[in-house]
């Protein structure tokens, strides 16, 4: 080991909203989540031991090659809602959106990638998640699984 701190991990995310409550409603068109808290003009969305936080005061134009991935247990079914929703699906391989203040998110299958939950964290979410042989030969070569 060096003599620098390591990364670990990702606490929270922060994307920026024209309007919270808007921002709440659009998301939990999409997704099932459980609100956290609120603080100011801020809502935290909870994902078990990380927060996704919604932030009233978008201050850019929308996202171009910058974006962040959302793991989630039905990809699929995302797709279904984010058209049902209206936000605007982007191009690629994968599942990629943009909300309706330009954030560009990316979406994952929790089982085809190499991210993982605790069992105790799976647990107190109420999921029971199981991993890809890929995701698990990569987990291997890296020494996590």
């Amino acid at each position: 080991m060096g003599d620098k701190p390591r990364l670990v991990g990702i606490n929270h995310v922060v994307l920026e909203v024209d309007d919270v409550e808007a921002g709440l409603d659009f998301y939990g068109r999409i997704f099932e989540f459980e609100l956290r808290g609120r603080a100011g003009h801020m809502a935290f969305l909870d994902m078990g031991d990380q927060f996704l936080v919604l932030a009233a005061g978008r201050t850019q134009g929308p996202d171009g090659s910058r974006h962040f991935g959302l793991v989630v247990d039905d990809r699929e079914r995302v797709r279904e809602l984010v058209e049902r929703a209206g936000a605007e699906l982007l191009g690629g391989r994968g599942l990629d959106f943009r909300d309706p203040w330009g954030n560009h998110v990316q979406v994952v299958q929790y089982s085809d990638i190499q991210f993982s939950k605790t069992p105790a964290v799976l647990a107190g979410m109420g999921l029971e998640l199981e991993k890809s042989p890929a995701a698990l030969d990569e987990l291997r070569d890296k020494g996590l699984g």
